[in-house]
């Protein structure tokens, strides 16, 4: 099949990176030069466009891969070119934001967590990004957060907690990386990329949150896409040295 049929989509965080670390050198090298000559490439994250460039190696991420949709794609760059921008503010209303927003600071404010930081809800162009220990929280203080929620499982909590107070508001909530929950208008999440690339006839995607409630799981089920569940940088290079016999 011509390079031209095939597109590979990656989710960033955990798949092509370690846990909001930049990508390593030998990964970024595996992509652009034994995966690209024989598929399309693209990326597809919930972090917005300055957290992706960051852990990609700088702004020209546009210009290395063929596609990059910020945001689950509500932001979406082709070629290096701007595509698109969505807005959930205009979706949904600064009312019903604001009334959800002060839900999630007010339920935060009773966590009890290993350390509490800045930066607890994080507007985005598509998404709301809810984070109880704060996103301004450093690397280690990240990797003892994550295993007190493996633990006490607080953002599955949290986000039971927000489906039964807002059923009616249209948003969806998904668990993302270590530290956070995405909330965005139903369709909003992963699969809203697909329509960009819909001339595609094999599309293949690898995420580390695949299962039921996880950011990547939509698409990852998505019977347009063929989804690959990996556990770490190395473990998608695997796959993809096996899958494209690189």
């Amino acid at each position: 099949m011509a390079r031209d049929d095939v597109l590979v989509l990656f989710d960033v965080d955990g798949t092509l990176t370690p846990h909001r670390q930049v990508i390593l050198p030998h990964v970024q090298d595996f992509l652009q030069n034994q995966l690209k000559p024989v598929a399309t490439v693209g990326l597809v994250g919930g972090s917005d466009m300055p957290k992706i460039a960051e852990q990609m190696g700088g702004a020209d991420v546009i210009h290395k891969f063929d596609f990059v949709f910020a945001e689950n794609g509500l932001v979406a760059y082709r070629d290096g070119q701007f595509v698109e921008k969505q807005s959930i503010s205009a979706f949904i209303g600064d009312d019903k934001l604001q009334k959800f927003i002060n839900f999630c600071l007010r339920y935060m404010s009773d966590l009890e967590l290993p350390c509490k930081r800045g930066n607890f809800v994080e507007f985005r162009n598509g998404m709301i990004n809810v984070c109880p220990v704060g996103r301004s929280c450093s690397y280690e203080e990240r990797l003892v957060f994550a295993e007190f929620d493996a633990k006490h499982r607080v953002r599955e909590q949290m986000r039971d907690a927000l489906m039964k107070a807002f059923p009616d508001l249209g948003l969806q909530f998904a668990i993302g990386g270590q530290i956070s929950i995405d909330a965005f208008p139903i369709g909003w999440d992963k699969r809203y990329c697909l329509k960009f690339v819909e001339s595609f006839k094999d599309i293949h995607f690898f995420g580390d949150r695949t299962a039921p409630g996880g950011n990547d799981h939509e698409i990852f089920e998505d019977p347009r896409t063929q989804g690959y569940t990996v556990s770490s940088p190395e473990d998608t290079l695997s796959q993809l040295k096996t899958i494209f016999k690189l």
